[in-house]
């Protein structure tokens, strides 16, 4: 799950992580009256959006005086911003943060995330902060540090220390770059986060290390635990289909293709996508109904799909072992009957009651074709597509 900026500073604030004073605004009106509430002589006008690249974009201002908070908002709030990260269509801006301007000497790069190869938390640095790291690792990949951290003995300070002489933080700066790093690694340990970035870190004029921008991604399934964590949540954010597939407990993400997949193991799912790629076709969404789905939930799932308007075919791929193929097939069945399926359906069904699963299908009012394999069945929907 991801946040907005402001709300990753909010956590950070409270685990004692030094970042700038500001307000969140969801009218110019309350951007104005942050503004002066603030009460410094320079405010930053920034877009809130679950995306990177907003600078480029032109979504973030610095205002000298009160007159151009009010025209930077007016300018910001209600356009849709295309960036990097958001794809062509972009992303609306309906709230930004207010924050008060800093003495900018010097920034940098810090992040933490999960190294897969490892199985550990990686301590990532940078002295190229304000660009993509990215950018950095293609072309100075020199500069970035890296330490790895011991799950039982946590971020060390020596690990810390060694970070902040590689990028060249100051020496007289050290010892609060090592405590916003530790800070850091606190948050991302006891909140259950994916990712934690900041970029950029920055040393100011009066002597502080803060975190200028905050970007912190967190553990879809370990969020049952964060209560609070979850009220951060912005729907206004989210694929619509993906919010209604989470309701049903639905692994879903949408993609840009055109043939909807329905399938159950997220392993299977991959395979399906890249047999439909190699087979010249693309598909539209990852879905996994899960080991254990009901008729009800194979139903909203087929429902989802179809709700993707350029859905123009479906392929159904089912392993049965736990789900039983009998279940996919009623609900198969039963979500075309009520959405009124109008695009061709490809179904390969294969494990526990098979047989049943198939008699379903092919006593049903429903125009299925039936695949032999994955292979076959990748192959006839991207035909039955191509028409």
């Amino acid at each position: 799950m991801n946040i907005h900026e402001y709300q990753g500073k909010e956590i950070l604030r409270n685990y004692g992580v030094a970042v700038p004073n500001g307000k969140v605004a969801f009218s110019v009106e309350e951007a104005v009256e942050a503004a002066k509430e603030l009460g410094t002589d320079v405010c930053v006008v920034k877009a809130q959006i679950h995306a990177g690249g907003r600078g480029k974009a032109g979504g973030v201002k610095v205002a000298k005086n009160l007159d151009e908070v009010r025209t930077y908002a007016e300018e910001i709030l209600g356009k849709t911003l295309v960036t990097h990260q958001t794809g062509p269509e972009g992303k609306e801006v309906k709230r930004l943060l207010i924050e008060e301007g800093c003495d900018i000497q010097k920034e940098y790069y810090i992040g933490f995330v999960l190294d897969r190869a490892t199985s550990r938390v990686v301590l990532m640095a940078s002295e190229e902060g304000g660009t993509e790291i990215e950018e950095v690792a293609e072309k100075t990949p020199e500069k970035i540090f890296k330490e790895y951290i011991d799950p039982v003995l946590g971020l060390m300070p020596y690990q810390a220390r060694r970070i902040a002489f590689n990028i060249n933080i100051p020496k007289e700066l050290v010892n609060k770059a090592v405590k916003f790093m530790t800070g850091l690694y606190t948050v991302f340990v006891e909140k259950d986060a994916s990712v934690a970035e900041i970029n950029p870190l920055v040393v100011t004029g009066d002597g502080n290390v803060m975190a200028l921008d905050a970007k912190i991604n967190f553990d879809s399934n370990a969020l049952y635990r964060h209560k609070d964590i979850m009220e951060y949540r912005d729907l206004e954010e989210e694929d619509p289909k993906e919010i209604e597939a989470s309701k049903y407990d639905l692994s879903y993400i949408s993609l840009d293709g055109n043939i909807g997949c329905m399938v159950n193991g997220a392993g299977l799912a991959m395979s399906t996508m890249d047999i439909i790629k190699h087979y010249g076709g693309d598909p539209a969404n990852f879905l996994d109904v899960g080991g254990g789905a009901t008729a009800e939930k194979v139903t909203e799932a087929f429902k989802i799909i179809l709700s993707d308007k350029n859905v123009k075919g479906i392929f159904v791929n089912i392993f049965g072992g736990i789900m039983k193929c009998d279940v996919i097939a009623s609900g198969v069945v039963e979500a075309a009957k009520q959405v009124g399926l109008s695009v061709p359906l490809v179904v390969r069904l294969e494990g526990t009651n098979v047989d049943l699963g198939k008699k379903i299908l092919s006593e049903s009012d429903i125009d299925v074709v039936p695949a032999d394999s994955m292979a076959d069945g990748a192959q006839k929907i991207v035909e039955l597509v191509g028409k």
